[in-house]
């Protein structure tokens, strides 16, 4: 009896790995996130139990205790569990939690890598997040948690590092983001690109600066990129920030 932590990468159901498609068409029980794209449920075997976990935000449904339990649940009554995550089970999806949890419950725990939005959704929008001449590194943040709450993060550390920054779950508290960065001694004018559904049909991408971040709504789910690479479009014709204009939307087909 094995529990798989498979991660379901940024949406577009081809970006799925070899392993995660096999283990989808052959498993007793499947327990997805809210983000899991339908068309990668559809490729469940018939016999599956698919199980829907998804917290919405602020409901209490569904919180992590209550995961956990299905988990070990299933676990002890069926040979093959998927939890199936958006993007990968150790980049912000409470995988190694849910890991140790099921460690503990004497389950045997796999786990199957997915593609990240934190680099599959710059990498849609011709952002490569680390370039050279650009960008020699990339830091990967989530803004779920109050962003200021400075025993989560050191705003300021981030905003001096000159590494690409990467957003994730960062919508709601897009405004806060950028003014703490920028009261951290970031330029106002530091380019950001938002990439909201990213790989899939409606995906779009809103170029803006750091000062302009947040000042119109930014919808879920989106990866903010921060940094001078948020200016680049190099499988496109803005392979530079010269035609730059805050707020510019840019449609992208898959």
């Amino acid at each position: 009896m094995t529990v798989h932590l498979v991660g379901a990468g940024p949406g577009d159901p081809d970006l799925l790995t070899m392993r995660a498609v096999s283990l989808l068409a052959r498993a007793d029980v499947i327990v997805h996130d809210r983000l899991v794209d339908g068309r990668i449920l559809a490729s469940a075997a018939p016999w599956a139990e698919i199980v829907d976990v998804g917290k919405s935000p602020g409901s209490r449904r569904n919180n992590q205790a209550q995961i956990n339990a299905i988990l070990v649940d299933r676990g002890h009554r069926f040979d093959t569990v998927v939890r199936l995550k958006g993007g990968d089970p150790f980049v912000f999806g409470r995988g190694g939690e849910e890991a140790e949890e099921l460690r503990a419950a004497g389950l045997d725990v796999e786990v199957v890598p997915g593609i990240s939005s934190a680099v599959a959704a710059p990498a849609a929008a011709g952002i490569p997040v680390t370039m050279r001449g650009v960008a020699s590194g990339v830091t990967i943040v989530t803004a779920h948690q109050d962003p200021f709450n400075d025993r989560h993060l050191d705003w300021h550390a981030l905003a001096v590092a000159g590494t690409t920054l990467v957003v994730l779950m960062g919508a709601a508290r897009a405004r806060s983001i950028g003014e703490r960065l920028i009261a951290g001694g970031m330029k106002g004018t530091t380019p950001v690109a938002i990439i909201t559904s990213a790989t899939c049909d409606d995906e779009h991408v809103v170029r803006t600066s750091l000062a302009a971040l947040g000042t119109e709504p930014v919808r879920n789910p989106s990866t903010i990129v921060i940094g001078d690479v948020a200016a680049r479009d190099v499988l496109r014709d803005a392979p530079e920030l010269a035609a730059f204009v805050p707020l510019a939307t840019q449609g992208v087909t898959p």
